[in-house]
């Protein structure tokens, strides 16, 4: 059973207090599944929204209960979590996942002159802070910072075949020409392109490419491989009938 789920409001407005606009321009950083738990309104959506137009996947709960629902769900590469949420303390959310062997990092919020929780979240396994108000384009910043020290050894530039993938720049190249993609369509070539051969089953894209309020029809996924193969040619991506997609080098040499 999904968790309830808080809706993103596009006509919302910046909480007061919040400094930075929400902009259309992506930071360079690898695109990943983020969970938010933050209970105020108005900041959860404003922050969900920039994250997403930076590229992330983004899921936003308001309570502890329904963030443990979607972390027993799905698997995140980065949470963002308030310290003071309505059902408890997000340092109890916390102390869980870092009881377990769970790679995820976790960046918490909390209101300016809580240094206490600050310090205690530190030290039980939190890898950053900020404290509230806090700016926007701060927080893509220190999501993609967090990011670069849990994925220290991936390589940014792939090369299979005669495709070349810049994953800082988002810059796509098929035999020297230059190839523009839909945000999906990246994140579907990338999530392709990081394993060449391994066979990536139709859930595991549809985790990458969606969040869990939204609505994936039956043939969403097919439909979103049939337009990277017209943009790059049919013979780079295989259907393995019954298991999902992959990558095949020795077909885009």
């Amino acid at each position: 059973m999904k968790p309830t789920l808080t809706l993103f409001c596009p006509d919302a407005a910046l909480p007061a207090g919040t400094q930075g606009t929400i902009c259309p321009d992506r930071t360079e950083t690898i695109a990943m599944r983020i969970l938010i738990v933050e209970d105020e309104p108005h900041l959860g959506a404003a922050v969900q929204e920039r994250v997403r137009q930076a590229g992330h996947t983004v899921d936003w709960f308001t309570t502890l209960d329904d963030a443990r629902a979607a972390l027993a769900a799905v698997r995140y590469d980065c949470l963002l979590l308030d310290l003071g949420l309505p059902d408890g303390s997000g340092r109890t959310l916390l102390r869980e996942i870092r009881n377990t062997p769970s790679p995820m990092a976790i960046l918490i919020t909390t209101a300016e002159d809580q240094i206490s929780e600050r310090i205690a979240g530190l030290s039980e396994g939190a890898d950053d802070y900020l404290a509230k108000p806090y700016d926007l384009e701060e927080l893509v910043a220190r999501i993609a910072a967090v990011a670069r020290r849990y994925r220290p050894l991936v390589d940014n530039r792939l090369a299979v075949g005669d495709i070349e993938i810049d994953l800082d720049r988002k810059r796509l190249t098929r035999a020297g020409q230059t190839i523009d993609l839909t945000a999906r369509e990246w994140a579907l070539l990338e999530l392709l392109a990081r394993r060449p051969g391994a066979i990536c089953s139709r859930e595991r894209i549809e985790d990458a490419l969606y969040s869990l309020e939204e609505e994936v029809g039956s043939n969403t996924i097919e439909v979103f491989v049939s337009r990277v193969r017209k943009k790059l040619g049919a013979d780079l991506i295989r259907t393995v009938r019954g298991r999902g997609y992959c990558l095949e080098p020795s077909q885009t040499a």
